[in-house]
C-alpha cells in the first residue's frame, strides 16, 4: 500500500474501515522522517513520542464511534512559528533557540480536538523573513525536487515535508507569499485564506496586519479539509472572524476567471508564463468564462509592502530584548548594552535589515513620508480587487516569476529576493485568499498557477482547483 500518495480523505476511509490503524500510519511517516530529512532537512525538531500517544488515542476514538473528524489519525507538521504546548517554538531563531511555548496557538488546540497527530516543527526563515528558508539560523532545507535548489519560503520546510511524503499535510504562515510560493517551488498545493479566517493567536508574530495561517497539502480537496478545521472566531484574536457564509459558484460554467494583465510581464520567466496561459486555457476550454483585468497599482505593491512590513516587524520584535525571556546577553555596563548586545547576538542578518528599515520609515520626519503614504496606497490596491471582482469570480496568474532557483544565488542581493514575492504580496495587503497549485514543470522543477479570490470566498478557489486537478488528471 502506498500510503504517501492517499488523500486526507482516503486515509480516513482506511482508518475507518479498520484497513490500517492511525498508529501505524504514524509510525509509516515517522519511518518516512528518518529515511529521508537527514538529507531533505525539513524539521527542526521532532515529536515521535508524543505523536505515538497521540496515535494511539485517536485509534481508541476510531475503534469507539464511526463519527470521526476527517483529520483524525491523520500526522502532520507545523511551521516553527506556530506555538504547541511544551514543545519547542525556535522561529529559527537564536533569540528562541531554547524556548518551550506554555500554550497552544488556536490552530493547534482546534486540530488536538480533531485528534490530528503531530509529528513535528519544520525549518523556515527566521522569524518568518525570508523566501528561500536560507535565513533560517540553523541549517538550510533542500528543495526534494533538486537538492541544490531552495524550498522557498519562509515555510520552505513545511513545503518539503508535505513535497518528500514526510507528512501527509503541514501548517504554514503567509506574510507575504510565505505559504503560496515555497508551494510552487516544491510542487504541492498551499493555501493562504482570507485574512481574519484564521486565528493568529498563537502565531509569533512578524507583520500582524499580513500573517495568516494556513495548509500545504498534496491536493486541493486535502487543503479545504485542513482549512476548514482550523478556521473561526477566536476570542483571543481581535482580527479573527466568525467565517460568512458566502454564496459561491456550483460549477465551472459559472466562474468568470480574471487575467491581470500586470501580472503577465517581463519579469516574468517567458516560459512559465507560456505555462500558466495553457492552464487557463485548458480551464476555458473546460467551460470557464475568461476575462482580462487591470489591477493598476499593482506596480506599487512591493514597495507598499516592503515599508509596511518592516514596520509592524520592527514594532512586533521590541519584545525580544533579552530581558524577559529568550536569548540574553548579560555582559555590559548597563541595561542598553544588554538589548544592543542580546539583539545584535540573538538575531540574524535579515531580521536585523528589517527592524532598521521599519524603525527609519516609522520615525519622526518619515513617518508622513513613507509608512502613511503606504497605506493610503495599499487602499488603492484593495480598491483595484474590488473593481476587479466586481467583473470575475477568481483571478489566475504565475505563483513566482522563476521557478526554485540556487542556494546563495539571491542572497547577495536581497532586493533580487525581495522580487520573487511580486504576484504574491498584493494578495496579503488586501487580505484576500489565495492558492497555489502544481501546473507544471520547467527544467524539472516544478511551476505553480495563483488563483485569487474575493474576501472569505475561498469556496471558489477550492472549485476552481478541484476542476482543473480533474482536467491533469484526465
Amino acid at each position: 500500500m502506498e500510503l504517501e500518495n492517499l488523500s486526507i480523505r482516503d486515509l480516513n476511509k482506511k482508518l475507518k474501515a479498520k484497513e490500517i490503524s492511525s498508529l501505524e500510519l504514524t509510525e509509516f511517516y515517522i519511518s518516512q522522517i528518518e529515511k529521508k530529512d537527514d538529507d531533505i532537512k525539513a524539521f527542526l525538531s521532532y515529536s515521535f513520542d508524543e505523536a505515538k500517544k497521540q496515535a494511539k488515542k485517536a485509534d481508541e476514538v476510531i475503534s469507539s464511534s464511526d463519527d470521526i473528524s476527517l483529520l483524525c489519525g491523520i500526522p502532520f507538521a507545523v511551521k516553527d512559528n506556530i506555538l504547541i504546548k511544551g514543545q519547542k517554538a525556535t522561529a529559527a531563531s537564536k533569540m528562541l533557540e531554547n524556548y518551550n511555548a506554555p500554550y497552544d496557538a488556536f490552530v493547534i488546540e482546534k486540530l488536538k480536538e480533531k485528534n490530528a497527530v503531530f509529528l513535528g516543527k519544520t525549518n523556515m526563515d527566521e522569524f518568518a523573513m525570508g523566501s528561500s528558508t536560507e535565513n533560517s539560523a540553523f541549517f538550510c532545507t533542500k528543495n526534494p525536487h533538486d537538492k541544490n535548489k531552495v524550498p522557498g519560503g519562509s515555510s520552505g520546510g513545511s513545503a518539503a515535508a508535505v513535497a518528500s511524503s514526510q507528512a501527509v499535510y503541514a501548517l504554514g504562515s503567509d506574510t507575504g507569499g510565505s505559504i503560496r510560493q515555497p508551494a510552487s517551488f516544491c510542487g504541492v498545493v498551499g493555501l493562504k485564506p482570507t485574512y481574519g479566517a484564521v486565528s493568529r493567536y498563537g502565531l509569533i508574530a512578524m507583520a500582524s496586519s499580513l500573517d495568516q495561517i494556513g495548509p500545504l497539502t498534496k491536493t486541493v480537496d486535502d487543503a479545504e479539509i485542513v482549512f476548514d478545521a482550523i478556521l473561526g472566531k477566536d476570542k483571543k484574536d481581535a482580527t479573527s472572524v466568525a467565517y460568512p457564509e458566502k454564496m459561491a459558484k456550483s460549477g465551472l460554467s459559472e466562474i468568470t476567471i480574471g487575467i491581470p494583465k500586470e501580472y503577465f510581464v517581463d519579469e516574468v520567466d517567458p516560459n512559465i508564463k507560456d505555462i500558466v496561459k495553457k492552464q487557463i486555457e485548458e480551464l476555458q476550454s473546460a467551460g470557464a468564462k475568461i476575462k482580462e483585468v487591470s489591477l493598476p497599482n499593482t506596480k506599487h505593491a512591493l514597495s507598499v509592502y516592503y515599508i509596511i512590513m518592516p514596520a509592524e516587524v520592527s514594532s512586533n520584535m521590541a519584545r525580544y530584548d533579552g530581558i524577559k525571556y529568550g536569548y540574553s546577553k548579560q555582559h555590559g555596563q548597563d541595561l542598553s548594552d544588554v538589548y544592543f548586545n542580546s539583539r545584535g547576538e540573538g538575531l540574524g542578518n535579515e531580521v536585523k535589515r528589517r527592524i532598521m528599515l521599519g524603525t527609519y520609515v516609522l520615525s519622526a520626519g518619515y513617518y508622513d513620508a513613507y509608512y502613511k503614504k503606504a497605506q493610503k496606497v495599499r487602499t488603492l490596491i484593495v480598491d483595484d480587487f474590488k473593481k476587479a471582482f466586481e467583473e470575475v469570480d477568481v483571478l489566475a496568474t504565475p505563483t513566482s516569476p522563476t521557478v526554485a532557483f540556487g542556494f546563495s544565488e539571491k542572497t547577495k542581493d536581497p532586493l533580487s529576493m525581495y522580487l520573487a514575492d511580486i504576484f504574491t504580496v498584493p494578495v496579503n495587503l488586501a487580505g484576500v485568499p489565495a492558492i497555489s497549485i502544481p501546473c507544471g514543470s520547467l527544467d524539472g522543477m516544478p511551476v505553480g498557477l495563483q488563483f485569487i479570490a474575493p474576501w472569505f470566498l475561498e469556496k471558489n478557489l477550492f472549485l476552481v482547483g478541484k476542476e482543473y486537478e480533474k482536467l491533469k488528471q484526465n
